[in-house]
């Protein structure tokens, strides 16, 4: 939908109209959603008076897959077509038992008002092999002359929100290559690849988390990419194109080497969002994670990933979405944690060797040991590092000089 009002120059011997014209109510409104008002006026300019038969409003969206045949081949073009909108209004028409109505010389405004269907539409797109195009159409008809017509693109786009569960969900996946062919193996290469969710809106930056071991012989590079597939089916035939739409480039990772992304982003350019509910025409996204093995395929794995319209609000589905990141597989949690656990509690600090040597029999030796265990059948137990607690008791055996006034409880 252009920002500017569509408008058709005169037609017809005697040149009466001068401009006939259609604008939007809103023209800063960037699209519209299924059940939403489309409301504007259709201005007409006319320098004598005109004589018309009627003037009409139309509104029309259609999904078209269509490709013709392929060069030296015997199969026919293939072409299907789908309505979501039609729309017919009349703005103006002659008086009734009268044929023909006299407008003025002078400036005129038409205003028009009609609702999308409540059911949902798809989103506006154009692709190589099929569209899906919404458009307003304001018709003069004239005697004696060809109608006089003016046409606006109308943008209508589907909301699709990532703060569903489904698409909250984390993504992972593993995958391994063996380098090399027959006995002349080099080595394997391994790959983890997860994203956090599995929606994602235009210009939000997607942390990649991943891991990669390279165990063969030769110098490999990983890459991210995000790729668009757009999927045409016409006659029972289906046409794909695939592009590239963003991508991120990690460091070489030598013979022996690992690496680790924690958290490596790949900003989502401005893209159409995934196209989901057209029986005919589909765009999809996914992020690709793959390693570049020289001499070799490459080793990639795909996650699938939604392209929405309603941003992430950190708060959509927080238990769902908890509880799916502990079903995942547990070494993701060496991201987070610390390297180094804190050390335990020294028992000694609370339990003095006295208290320790009156819960704790002793345990003597047999008298031909001396100092070690002699008997191969038991195992060698070594001496604990660290006492054991202490017996649990109500009373303190250190009571603070303050008595308190409220009872206290230990949870164990």
């Amino acid at each position: 939908m252009g920002g500017e009002a569509g408008s058709a120059a005169a037609v017809g011997s005697e040149g009466r109209v001068k401009s006939l014209g259609l604008v939007f109510e809103d023209e800063r409104k960037g699209c519209y959603s299924s059940g939403e008002t489309v409301a504007g006026h259709v201005l007409l300019e006319a320098a004598e008076p005109v004589a018309l038969r009627a003037l009409r409003l139309e509104a029309h969206g259609r999904a078209t897959a269509a490709w013709g045949p392929s060069p030296g081949a015997a199969a026919p073009a293939a072409a299907s077509e789908v309505e979501y909108l039609n729309v017919r209004l009349s703005l103006r028409e002659p008086p009734a038992g009268e044929g023909i109505l006299l407008l003025q010389p002078g400036k005129h405004e038409f205003p028009f008002s009609f609702q999308l269907p409540s059911e949902p539409l798809v989103t506006s797109f154009s692709g190589k092999y099929g569209s899906i195009q919404y458009c307003v159409r304001a018709v003069l008809e004239r005697p004696k002359v060809p109608d006089q017509s003016v046409k606006r693109e109308l943008q209508v786009i589907s909301h699709i929100d990532v703060n569903t569960p489904a698409l909250l969900t984390p993504v992972l996946k593993t995958q391994e290559k063996m380098v090399g062919c027959w006995f002349f193996t080099s080595g394997p290469v391994s790959l983890s690849a997860k994203i956090e969710r599995k929606g994602y809106c235009n210009g939000e930056a997607i942390p990649i988390y991943a891991e990669i071991e390279n165990c063969s012989s030769r110098l490999i590079v990983p890459k991210a990419a995000i790729f668009q597939t757009q999927t045409y089916l016409a006659s029972g035939k289906t046409k794909t194109v695939r592009h590239m739409v963003a991508n991120v480039r990690g460091n070489h990772i030598a013979s022996g080497g690992t690496d680790t992304w924690h958290g490596k982003t790949l900003k989502i350019p401005p893209v159409t969002p995934s196209i989901l509910d057209c029986c005919i025409i589909r765009v999809d996204y996914s992020l690709a994670v793959y390693i570049h093995i020289p001499g070799a395929k490459k080793l990639m794995l795909e996650l699938p990933l939604v392209i929405g319209t309603i941003p992430y609000n950190g708060f959509g589905s927080r238990n769902s979405s908890t509880a799916s990141r502990f079903s995942m597989d547990m070494s993701w949690l060496t991201l987070t944690l610390p390297e180094q656990p804190e050390a335990p509690p020294n028992y000694a600090d609370v339990v003095s060797e006295e208290e320790f040597s009156r819960h704790v029999p002793p345990y003597p030796q047999p008298p031909d040991c001396e100092g070690e265990a002699c008997c191969p059948m038991f195992a060698c137990v070594q001496q604990f590092r660290f006492q054991p607690p202490p017996l649990y008791s109500e009373v303190d055996p250190h009571p603070a000089d303050v008595e308190e006034t409220q009872p206290v409880s230990f949870i164990l």
